[in-house]
């Protein structure tokens, strides 16, 4: 279908990179251009309580904020990662999409400040996320969550830790997870092929070239594009994973690999749903929310997921 009208007015207001043209900005340029591509309204989804606090880290702490719902606990627990292409991006950006699925799920939700690249290379993101899902099995108690009850999920960047979480959580002894929330996840890489790769590299919010530049500074060398954990559609084996809810845009370069994964999760016998919201673009859940309405059904979807995964049903 056509661009949502909102998305189209995102677009517009966006910055363009010249076809065939690298992103040439350095990282603090591009993080400081990044703040300024979203809003946070005066008016905030309600939930008992926000706390900023720090958990430790394999390099020392790492920043978290912890939302809790209204009710008594212990309250599943959902471990969040923002996106920004592991180099760009904070906490403060998915404020309005973790307090949401923190109320309409009734879940603690757990967002990870992870380090970023390219200052804290792979697998500095990784090993901070996993780090922080282990954190929430064994001290739940303090931050009134049940550590039997953990989901983890990101955008972007963040879907791409999501996955790298719960590949670690198969392979390295726990904990084990009731699902995993990928938002337009990155689990593959720009010169594999994909047709969404080519029919929206440049005017769709994020381009092929933004991507590409992620990937100059994320991994430490050409090797660790061969690692799943840095790329989870290189995995040989899927089987044992958590069940997934995969969330896309239908104007995304990352839209095909998403739904790769999920076809490859269920070949494999992981239960894994797969929503293409149609008309928008990358972002659309956390980053973008407040401007586009449509996020509110992919917050439902998620909290909907939340609530069956946990044992609670929908309501």
């Amino acid at each position: 279908m056509p661009l949502h009208p909102d998305a189209q007015a995102i677009i517009d207001r966006t910055p363009a990179i010249e076809a065939g043209q690298p992103v040439v900005l350095d990282p603090q340029t591009m993080r400081e251009q990044f703040r300024t591509t979203w809003r946070l309204p005066d008016i905030l989804p309600a939930v008992h309580r926000v706390r900023d606090t720090a958990i430790p880290g394999p390099a020392g702490e790492i920043p978290v904020r912890v939302y809790t719902p209204e009710g008594a606990g212990p309250f599943p627990a959902f471990v969040w990662f923002h996106g920004g292409g592991w180099t760009i991006g904070s906490l403060d950006e998915n404020e309005y999409a973790c307090r949401t699925v923190c109320a309409r799920a009734g879940v603690v939700v757990v967002s990870v400040d992870y380090r970023l690249a390219p200052e804290n290379p792979y697998p500095a993101a990784a090993d901070d996320c996993f780090a922080a899902v282990r954190w929430v099995h064994g001290h739940g108690a303090e931050i009134s969550a049940d550590p039997g009850r953990i989901a983890v999920g990101g955008e972007s960047a963040g879907g791409n830790l999501a996955a790298v979480a719960a590949l670690k959580a198969r392979d390295l002894g726990g904990p084990r997870l009731s699902l995993q929330v990928l938002v337009s996840p990155v689990l593959g890489h720009p010169d594999d092929g994909r047709a969404s790769y080519r029919d929206y590299a440049e005017g769709y919010f994020l381009s092929r070239a933004s991507m590409e530049w992620f990937f100059t500074l994320y991994p430490r060398d050409p090797t660790n594009l061969r690692d799943p954990y840095l790329l989870p559609l290189r995995a040989d084996d899927l089987s044992g994973l958590a069940p997934a809810l995969v969330l896309g845009a239908e104007y995304d370069v990352l839209r095909d690999e998403g739904e790769e994964y999920a076809a490859r999760l269920r070949e494999a016998g992981v239960p894994a749903e797969v929503v293409r919201y149609d008309g928008l673009i990358h972002g659309f859940f956390g980053l973008l929310a407040t401007e586009l309405p449509a996020a509110r059904a992919a917050h439902d979807r998620v909290a909907t997921a939340l609530r069956t995964a946990f044992g609670g049903g929908d309501r």
